[in-house]
């Protein structure tokens, strides 16, 4: 998964897994509303659903280093 954005890999895991999007909020106890918006990468979603999503993946969220850029 290394090299995807957050969306990208929710949803790369969703159809590894063979889940639809309300299979996996029903799974993961969010709103089909919220798997959408994850899936379509917004950018202000809260950790901790976010977090009860990856979970059903074994993940959660976590720090990673970024390169500085000099603007």
């Amino acid at each position: 998964m290394e090299g995807l954005t957050l969306s990208q890999t929710v949803k790369t895991l969703r159809k590894e897994y063979h889940l639809t999007q309300e299979d996996l909020a029903y799974k993961s106890g969010v709103g089909l509303r919220f798997v959408r918006e994850l899936e379509q990468g917004k950018q202000t979603l809260r950790m901790d659903k976010v977090n009860q999503v990856l979970n059903l993946f074994n993940m959660v969220l976590g720090p990673i280093a970024q390169e500085r850029r000099d603007d």
